[in-house]
């Protein structure tokens, strides 16, 4: 869970600093007086969906896409699944690496969802890629 929220507030970070580094035509030396700057937005959630969406990660999934996700990583080792929500946070990171190009997604797969003393071998990752570009993260 600290993770998914660490990864969120790294990422509407990153997505807010590309937003103020644009440039415009506009003279900065005219106050603005539009509505939409005189009163800050408090919801990150727009921000956060445009930026995950940029960097290719999925909505999390639920229902049976949820089970299917779990399943998938469950038939690779039954304990990376105790933490449910961890393992979901892995495979919607790991889909940014598959749709990325990552140089090994084998070896990153295996590195982002070993944890707790679990070690996985780049054959585990493999095996962790194919199940997620079937259920969450097919080829774009």
């Amino acid at each position: 869970m600290h993770t998914r929220t660490t990864t969120a507030a790294l990422i509407a970070a990153l997505a807010i600093t590309l937003v103020g580094c644009s440039s415009s035509d506009n003279d900065d030396s005219k106050p603005k007086t539009t509505e939409s700057s005189s009163q800050p937005s408090t919801d990150t959630s727009t921000d956060t969906s445009a930026a995950e969406k940029a960097a290719d990660i999925p909505a999390e999934p639920t229902g049976a896409k949820r089970n299917a996700v779990l399943a998938a990583i469950h038939d690779v080792n039954a304990k990376l699944t105790a933490d449910e929500d961890k393992a979901i946070d892995a495979a919607r990171n790991q889909c940014s690496g598959l749709n990325g190009g990552a140089k090994n997604p084998d070896r990153l797969a295996a590195e982002r969802f070993a944890y707790n003393g679990i070690t996985l071998t780049d054959d585990d990752g493999a095996h962790i890629n194919i199940g997620l570009r079937k259920t969450l993260c097919p080829k774009t």
